[in-house]
């Protein structure tokens, strides 16, 4: 674990990703970055991008480790791992945030003590006196930008500078969840490590890695494959939520009231604000995964009984289309009710109220 406090982009219950000491399904990611290394043609700027929650961040911080720890030739050639020992000095000075030869870029904490809404050219500024200090551990300097496409107009551009006119010996390293968001100019400076979603075996290894409880199938059609996301389904109760979500809606063309109102009132409340967060999510998920049951069929289950229900509210194009056309209305309408402060099981009975009404020239029933 790292000696270092809980960190404002940190998962609630999910380690850091600098101090993840392992990277699941992304061999191929790491194969090239080494191939990079050993060929003595190092890019001097890495843009790190694929789905949320698969890895980028961690394999950054393997990257810093690797770069920052010195004497990674073998001998029998040049490296064939990013793996530094555990009781590396390096390695323990990066857990205590000490290593002089790493900057992280994040978004920073503002007056409230909430996480900013991007990261703010006054944080991008710190690159010009870390780039100005004289490096150790063999005058290897790493940036770590976590994540870029966080970055506002003027961060953007102050990135833009460095990457035009990087110092020796340093390598930055820029997280994206969506790297079209970034500037053409930041993408044409750096070369590309793209991170795959993972397969189910190494998906249900970076969960236990995570200490996560839960079914990995289950968890993995809810997050789309995301860890950091799957932490956050287990740890609020989000597979429950989506079966009680499930359950209610199989018992359509006639909604049971009594079942709606519990689930409505298990939202509300002091202390359910997150789960409410997170039902709002489900629910969006609940309706893609219907509308897309209607183009498609219906896909891997994400809990027991969804295929059926799917099939039933979903049997053809026309009933994705009032579905796709219904959720965008239902959950704008209750993030707004959310933003003024109505009380979540108005909103949640709203939401599930009104699908029943739009699925009635599917499902037949009338009022």
């Amino acid at each position: 674990m790292s000696d270092l406090p809980d960190l404002p982009d940190q998962r609630e219950g999910a380690p850091h990703p600098c101090a993840t000491p392992l990277l699941f399904g992304q061999q191929a990611a790491e194969a090239a970055f080494l191939q990079a290394f050993g060929s003595g043609r190092m890019h001097h700027a890495w843009l790190l991008s694929g789905p949320m929650g698969v890895g980028k961040a961690t394999l950054a911080w393997r990257i810093a480790r690797f770069l920052l720890a010195g004497d990674r030739g073998g001998m029998f050639g040049p490296p064939d791992t990013l793996d530094v020992p555990e009781d590396h000095p390096t390695v323990r000075r990066l857990r205590a945030g000490a290593d002089g030869g790493l900057l992280v870029i994040r978004r920073g904490l503002d007056d409230k003590g909430n996480l900013r809404r991007d990261i703010t050219v006054d944080v991008m500024r710190r690159l010009h006196g870390f780039f100005g200090l004289s490096a150790a551990d063999g005058g290897q300097r790493v940036v770590i930008v976590d994540a870029a496409d966080e970055m506002n107009t003027n961060a953007a551009n102050a990135l833009l500078k460095a990457l035009e006119e990087p110092p020796a010996n340093a390598t930055l390293l820029l997280v994206a969840h969506q790297p079209s968001r970034l500037l053409p100019t930041i993408r044409s400076r750096c070369r590309d490590l793209r991170l795959s979603a993972l397969d189910t075996q190494d998906f249900a290894q970076a969960l236990t890695q995570a200490g996560v409880e839960g079914d990995p199938d289950t968890l993995a059609e809810l997050s789309g494959g995301s860890v950091g996301q799957a932490v956050e389904l287990a740890l609020g109760g989000g597979a429950e939520i989506y079966a009680d979500l499930v359950a209610l809606f199989a018992t359509l063309p006639r909604m049971d009231r009594a079942r709606a109102l519990r689930l409505a009132e298990s939202m509300a409340g002091k202390g359910n604000e997150t789960r409410f967060s997170l039902f709002l999510r489900l629910f969006d998920l609940f309706m893609a995964r219907a509308a897309r049951a209607g183009v498609l069929g219906p896909g891997p289950e994400a809990v027991t009984g969804e295929a059926a229900l799917l099939a039933r509210i979903a049997p053809h194009a026309h009933a994705a289309q009032i579905l796709a056309e219904l959720a965008p209305s239902l959950s704008a309408r209750a993030r707004h009710g959310r933003a003024v402060n109505l009380d979540p099981a108005a909103l949640v009975l709203d939401m599930v109220l009104k699908t029943e009404e739009g699925l009635r020239p599917v499902l037949g029933q009338t009022a």
